[in-house]
């Protein structure tokens, strides 16, 4: 399965590239149907059961049914597939800080060598994860960071603050580089997502470029569809004269743009944010988003399995420094903190979304 989502020239499409992506289409399907069956103590969601001595990796994402939580797990899939890992994947279907827990206690239970979890909240699963840790397992935060207390690495997709710059660039040359804008985010507590909006917020008191623009909110829509959606109707009622929103979540995005092509605000209001490709395809080509961003989610779980499989096998520890081979992404570096950066984060509009498919 090739993971990295290389662009085709502008205008053409490979063959070689839609059949990953039809690859990707099929392996993300099979994901979801064995997430909508995994709650806490059911068996039903490990493909590891019997198998002890097996290199046994759960994925445990902040949320399940989410699109761009699919995306992510299919690459978790292809990397344990690749390594000859039994992988498995459990999870809340809402991401609430203390729901991961119960998950967490029943993969300890069952021996499971490698837990991947993206947290809801960074301290909320740390009592869970320590006991996980005792019992001997390897603990991998990916996408939303733990305390780093309580985890051996952590898989992150880009450097944090490019992640914010980019979206601060993005949301300026969009409203001309003044007028008010606000900030829709996931939930609360979500590590990446308040980390991003700390560098956003910085980004915006300290650059002179961007003196005209003033933050007037921050709201949550706590990755719901419907709640993000009403989230979005509030900001435009509450401000008026909102030029422009940015959304850091895929969840979130969506949803606004949703709202918003179907208003007056239509080409009025910008917005940025991270998106999926396919979801903000027709919002791009109908006009009510012009550019978005967000990096290849897939290869977040891949390198997320390989990292556990180099921590199982004592390759590496998570100190800095230390390095493992992930795959067909070559060799991954553990630096400060013990993170590992996996890409750098890519733009979409109308120029090459097409070349995307995921």
């Amino acid at each position: 399965m090739k993971l990295i989502h290389t662009p085709a020239p502008r205008g053409t499409r490979s063959g070689r590239r839609i059949a990953t992506i039809a690859a990707l289409a099929t392996t993300v399907a099979l994901v979801a149907t064995g997430c909508a069956a995994a709650t806490p103590g059911d068996d039903a969601g490990s493909e590891g059961d019997g198998a002890t001595e097996a290199l046994t990796i759960a994925f445990l994402p902040k949320q399940l049914n989410n699109p761009y939580t699919d995306v992510v797990l299919s690459g978790g899939k292809a990397g344990t597939d690749e390594i000859g890992g039994e992988y498995s994947v459990v999870g809340p279907l809402e991401a609430s800080a203390s729901s991961q827990v119960s998950f967490i206690n029943t993969l300890t239970q069952q021996g499971t060598k490698v837990i991947v979890i993206a947290a809801n909240d960074p301290d909320a699963v740390g009592p869970a994860l320590e006991e996980a840790r005792a019992a001997g397992a390897k603990i991998v935060a990916f996408d939303s960071d733990t305390n780093p207390d309580y985890r051996d690495v952590f898989i992150s997709q880009v450097v944090s603050k490019d992640v914010a710059l980019i979206q601060v660039e993005q949301i300026a040359e969009q409203i001309g580089g003044s007028g008010e804008i606000a900030i829709l985010s996931a939930t609360a507590n979500a590590t990446n997502q308040n980390e991003w909006i700390k560098f956003i917020e910085e980004e915006l008191a300290s650059n002179p470029d961007y003196a005209d623009i003033t933050l007037v909110a921050k709201v949550y829509g706590d990755d719901d569809d419907a709640k993000s959606f009403q989230e979005a109707q509030g900001l435009l009622s509450a401000y008026p004269n909102l030029k422009g929103i940015i959304s850091p979540t895929t969840v979130g995005i969506a949803a606004t743009a949703r709202y918003l092509s179907t208003t007056d605000y239509k080409g009025k209001v910008a917005l940025v944010g991270l998106g999926l490709p396919n979801e903000m395809r027709e919002f791009v080509k109908d006009g009510t988003v012009k550019e978005f961003a967000l990096w290849d989610p897939a290869q977040l779980g891949y390198v997320a399995a390989f990292a556990g499989q180099a921590l199982v096998d004592g390759t590496i520890t998570g100190a800095v420094g230390d390095t493992f081979m992930a795959g067909e992404l070559g060799e991954k570096e553990v630096g400060e903190g013990g993170i590992v950066i996996v890409g750098p984060p890519t733009r979409f509009n109308a120029d090459n979304i097409d070349d995307y498919d995921f």
